[in-house]
């Protein structure tokens, strides 16, 4: 799930008030602790309010049923302006106490200290939370918010076009995927693209670089250095510019964002892509060939390690301000929430699950396998403290431009992104 950082001044006037009042604390006890607290307010985004607020509801009834008397009150935002109200209402007095962030952006906030530390003892699960979902909000040994739920990659392909040059199942090695690609490839001709594959997306180009290896960055001695250029890297990025150069032959300077949509107009014969993309490819409003329907099938990647690809968990985490005067009963309300019967309903609404023991359960339902294995193998973004607050998208997408288009060469691509995150990873 691509969530965009905004970075906003008011994170900086936020600051001045928290080193105005002395910092945080946990949510075990001090001034702060909040356990006896009248009022709670709960920021999340519509997704709930639209998709599972009887979820909510349960978290409420479980906290006053604790705290008989108590108000909560809840308010919804959409992904795009919640960051800057919540960065407003963080350099005032009024800070909600529990508030939804997407993974990616819980970095620039806990590096500035905007949220709270919380104990991850207090919390079911923690033990078994996806290894890329506790990394979105742990910083410096710390944890600062708890996984709320997770949406992985998985590859999804036309069945009709496959059977048609003689495939009749899903590859379970990255040889097979290649061998059937390669034979849609020399049938339907060069204006097709076999795998769509745009050049500039980050995330599946990250997944060869881990899969081969490497990383975006490394920690040693407690500073961060940009890795893109390692052999392990270079390795990931040259099998990832040879999928594009061999498969992808649509605009090579486009992003992501209307893959779906080129996928539904039939001009592909397979995708890597959130697991909602292929069924949105196919929906009747995008579905221009009329053969969707029935024809597209998700399937786990294989990598060329002979592993899974390991695929970006995208999702969302929920943290408690600093400035919360509610902190111990916000842990509680989150816990009520993201705990086994709140996992339960948000598998129920097609989610994964924030911890590897639901995650389990999903791989013996045949609706679920697919995802739920896909997910298992897993990375995150470096959690350095300047990576929050650069453009690393652009970083990443312009050195996959330079490489997709022949531009410049995989070597020399990666060591200009190594300089240009090395610039700012290390900057709090």
């Amino acid at each position: 799930m691509k969530r965009k950082l905004t970075v906003a001044i008011g994170i900086a006037g936020m600051m001045v008030s928290i080193a105005a009042c002395g910092g945080g604390s946990d949510s075990g006890g001090s001034d702060k602790s909040g356990a006896d607290a009248k009022e709670l307010t709960v920021w999340l985004t519509v997704d709930a309010q639209n998709n599972w607020p009887e979820l909510v509801k349960a978290a409420d009834a479980a906290v006053t049923k604790a705290h008989p008397g108590i108000k909560i009150n809840h308010e919804y935002y959409g992904w795009p302006d919640k960051n800057a109200k919540l960065d407003a209402v963080l350099a005032t007095d009024k800070a909600p106490d529990v508030v939804e962030m997407g993974n990616t952006e819980m970095l620039s906030y806990m590096v500035k200290g905007a949220f709270a530390p919380l104990d991850p003892a207090k919390f079911d699960n923690s033990a078994a939370w996806l290894d890329g979902l506790k990394a979105s909000v742990t910083y410096e040994d710390k944890t600062y918010g708890v996984p709320y739920y997770a949406g992985g990659r998985v590859a999804n392909w036309r069945k009709d076009l496959f059977a048609s040059v003689g495939v009749k199942s899903a590859p379970k090695t990255y040889e097979e995927l290649t061998a059937a690609l390669d034979k849609v490839q020399k049938d339907k001709g060069d204006k097709f693209s076999a795998w769509y594959q745009p050049t500039r997306d980050w995330y599946a180009a990250m997944s060869f670089v881990y899969d081969a290896g490497g990383s975006i960055a490394v920690e040693s001695g407690g500073e961060w250095k940009g890795n893109l250029s390692s052999p392990e890297s270079v390795k990931g990025l040259k099998e990832f510019q040879n999928v594009v150069d061999t498969y992808m032959h649509g605009d090579k300077t486009k992003d992501e964002s209307d893959r779906y949509i080129v996928y539904g107009q039939g001009k592909s014969g397979m995708i890597f892509a959130p697991a909602w993309e292929g069924a949105t490819a196919a929906a009747p409003e995008n579905d221009k060939t009329g053969k969707l329907k029935d024809n597209v099938e998700n399937f786990v990647m294989p990598g060329p390690s002979g592993k899974n690809l390991p695929v970006f968990l995208g999702g969302s985490d929920l943290a408690v301000p600093v400035k919360s005067d509610a902190q111990a009963v916000a842990a509680e309300w989150i816990n009520a929430f993201t705990g086994p019967s709140g996992q339960k309903g948000l598998m129920g609404k097609g989610n994964l699950p924030n911890n590897k023991t639901d995650l389990a359960t999903l791989k013996n339902d045949p609706a679920t396998v697919v995802p739920a294995t896909a997910a298992e193998s897993n990375w995150f973004v470096p959690m350095a403290p300047g990576w929050g607050q650069v453009e690393k998208a652009q970083i990443l997408q312009t050195m996959l431009q330079s490489i997709g288009t022949g531009k410049k060469s995989v070597e020399d691509a990666a060591k200009e992104a190594d300089a240009e995150i090395d610039k700012v990873i290390n900057t709090k």
